[in-house]
């Protein structure tokens, strides 16, 4: 009986597959099947992709140093710095909880942990948040990613390329690459009303019942995995609505395509990016923090936006970083 059955399974298998072999399942209400789009995704493990990424950056810093400078003029130029007047409240609002919880004993690498808690945690990374800022991030981001794509690309076939043909040359697909963002924007509703629908909670006491916080958590999981599983597919075509040509719809469906099947292995590894550039941060910006604390001990230091400016640079490398360890996957998958 076993052998029967596994004969026809065999059977079934191989008619299903050669029957779909150049068509895309699951494109309709029709019943599809996992055997008619077995791939083998061959792709190297995700402590070689975190390292490999790095590698890239840092054996190529003549290319990424100057883009690291240039996005980061940007930011000051026209998005703007945290104000030192914040950051200062910011350690001001800790020392007195400070005093008033642990009676001011706090230890100085806590202290700088939480201010670096704090200040990501209340998007105090950039200054004014008007419309302005804000569309000027965005361009400034895209362009970032652009560029950085751009390299990447060069670099990886083997070609000598400068940092100005990225610069001059990347931009072509950015309305493309921003039609795609919106999309993006739009996958992202789902965690919007899930935001909203948590302050609403929060401010009606809904979750104190232990009922209504089960159905606001089976909520949740629902919203969360519905933007999760577009988004998954979106940041594929992020990449590959760059190269030369290609529409924004096409990149879109060819992306999911691409991520059929290899959605849960792509959200493993960005929860390995995002530990990742936690570790980064915080090996970087705390020792920062509590230099800069012992530097304002001194009167004429006072008023110098140190934090701010790391802050402005780590968060444009983190978006070198990001570009780096998406394109490469991205690579990865279309060389299966």
């Amino acid at each position: 009986m076993a052998k029967k059955h596994s004969k026809k399974f065999k059977n079934f298998k191989k008619k299903h597959f050669l029957k779909n072999k150049y068509k895309s399942p699951h494109k309709s209400f029709k019943r599809s099947y996992r055997e008619d789009y077995i791939r083998d995704t061959k792709v190297p493990g995700i402590m070689y992709h975190i390292l490999k990424s790095f590698g890239m950056i840092f054996k190529n810093w003549k290319l990424f140093l100057p883009l690291l400078i240039i996005a980061v003029l940007l930011n000051v130029f026209f998005v703007g710095l945290m104000s030192e007047s914040n950051y200062v409240q910011f350690q001001d609002i800790l020392d007195d909880t400070s005093e008033q919880v642990a009676g001011g004993n706090i230890g100085s690498v806590a202290k700088a942990g939480l201010i670096l808690v704090s200040t990501i945690s209340t998007g105090g990374l950039s200054g004014e948040s008007s419309e302005a800022a804000v569309m000027f991030g965005v361009l400034i981001f895209l362009i970032i990613w652009l560029t950085t794509i751009f390299l990447l690309r060069h670099l990886m076939a083997g070609h000598k390329v400068k940092l100005r043909d990225g610069l001059y040359n990347a931009m072509t697909p950015l309305v493309s690459t921003f039609l795609v963002f919106v999309v993006v924007l739009f996958q992202c509703i789902p965690i919007f009303l899930l935001i909203i629908a948590y302050s609403a909670a929060v401010q009606t006491e809904f979750l104190s019942t232990p009922f209504y916080a089960l159905v606001f958590f089976v909520f949740a999981a629902v919203m969360i995995l519905i933007s999760v599983y577009l988004l998954s597919s979106s940041l594929m075509a992020f990449v590959a609505v760059s190269a030369p040509g290609l529409y924004p719809m096409r990149a879109l469906n060819a992306a999911s395509e691409m991520m059929m099947g290899r959605r849960v292995r792509l959200i493993l590894r960005l929860i390995a990016l995002v530990l990742t550039l936690g570790i980064v941060w915080v090996v970087i910006m705390m020792p920062l923090i509590l230099f800069d604390m012992w530097m304002k001990s001194f009167e004429w230091t006072e008023g110098i936006p140190f934090i701010p400016i790391c802050l402005t640079i780590m968060t444009c490398f983190t978006s070198i970083y990001v570009t780096t360890y998406l394109y490469l996957y991205y690579r990865w998958l279309l060389d299966n």
